[in-house]
């Protein structure tokens, strides 16, 4: 028993009486978008961050968190004990959990685009037993406000709208655009065309693969594919896929998209959100595909301004900028969020600035 908290606490921690924060991780995709709020927490010796991860997530994310130096405790354990503060990007199992409950989207929309009826802001989703689960449910968009406002109602009070953490972070980092090309290799000059994916059969990745070897053997380019896609197929797998696809930068799941993305000239891309996030960035985008979306999704928003890809033709050529807002408080959604945790911690909010940082440098 090494947990900073629970019986016999006093015996074994070096800082005290810390507020604990309890981040439920059930895959990748949730554990980076958490890695954007943590650092919010950062400086502040009153908080102590505790990770766990569901029973039956998929390979690699307890991995992933120990990788940050969060220290992970047992699901069982966390089953059993209340915390100050319960953040998740994932509504998997928080119901289970004891504490205020912040939920944040792990992509872009806290509005689900890929369901065609429905769109996860509604009573179903966010409800046990009649009582509203997450005690602060984090929106990007006004649209989202009000999609939940007709889906459940009782669960506007809730409703914090924060903007997108992500989004500010890659705005933060379009002044170093230079920095991130040379990084990934990308000479003075040079075009790079980043293809997205998200995952499932209707995805770019899924329904034209060939397209990673025909563009990458036009010119630079690299691959964003879906966590799901490494953590379902394995990276042995991913990569022996993409093993006949010359000088191609694969960036893994981690990290390091947004820096890729940053730095490209166009993006390839589908339904998911790393393209909604190029096209609200103003990164030209061309779409390899268009499977059916909810209408009125960002992803919806996106197709019917996007050009469709013509394989015979220079993707910079047709790539073009679309009109794509998919926060209404741009800039600052790390202020917002910080305030959110304090308050449901009941702590003073600490005094120092509080911005959305550049994104790391990705070194090919």
């Amino acid at each position: 028993m090494w947990e900073p908290f629970g019986l016999g606490a006093a015996r074994r921690v070096t800082v005290p009486e810390c507020r604990q924060v309890l981040v439920p991780v059930p895959h990748l995709v949730a554990g980076t978008r958490l890695m954007d709020v943590l650092p919010l927490l950062a400086g502040d010796p009153r908080v102590q961050v505790v990770g766990t991860v569901p029973p039956e997530s998929p390979p690699g994310t307890e991995e992933f968190l120990q990788a940050q130096g969060v220290r992970v405790i047992a699901w069982a354990y966390a089953l059993r004990h209340r915390f100050d503060l319960v953040l998740a990007a994932s509504r998997q199992g928080i119901d289970l959990l004891h504490g205020p409950i912040m939920v944040l989207p792990h992509g872009a929309s806290a509005a689900k685009s890929r369901r065609l009826h429905g769109h996860g802001l509604d009573r179903a989703s966010l409800t046990r037993a009649g009582r509203v689960v997450p005690d602060a449910i984090v929106l990007a968009h006004e649209d989202e406000l009000a999609l939940l406002a007709d889906a459940c109602p009782e669960a506007v009070p809730n409703a914090v709208l924060a903007g997108d953490v992500c989004l500010d972070r890659l705005r933060a980092s379009l002044p170093f655009r230079a920095r991130y090309r040379a990084a990934a290799g990308i000479d003075p000059g040079d075009t790079l065309v980043t293809i997205s994916s998200t995952w499932s059969p209707g995805s770019t990745f899924g329904s034209r693969i060939s397209l990673y070897r025909t563009l990458s053997r036009a010119g630079r380019t690299a691959a964003v594919l879906h966590p799901n896609i490494w953590q379902v197929h394995g990276v042995w797998q991913v990569r022996a896929w993409l093993a006949d696809c010359p000088g191609l930068i694969i960036v893994p799941p981690q990290e390091g998209w947004r820096a890729v993305v940053v730095a490209s000239d166009a993006v390839v891309g589908d339904h998911g959100s790393v393209t909604q996030y190029a096209g609200a960035l103003g990164i030209p985008v061309v779409l390899a595909g268009t499977p059916p979306v909810r209408p009125g999704s960002f992803a919806d928003r996106l197709a019917r301004q996007a050009p469709r890809l013509d394989i015979s033709a220079p993707v910079a050529a047709q790539a073009r900028q679309v009109s794509l807002t998919i926060s209404s408080r741009q800039g600052e959604a790390a202020a917002v969020l910080r305030r959110t945790m304090y308050r449901l911690l009941d702590l003073p909010e600490p005094a120092r600035d509080c911005r959305a940082e550049p994104v790391p440098v990705h070194h090919v």
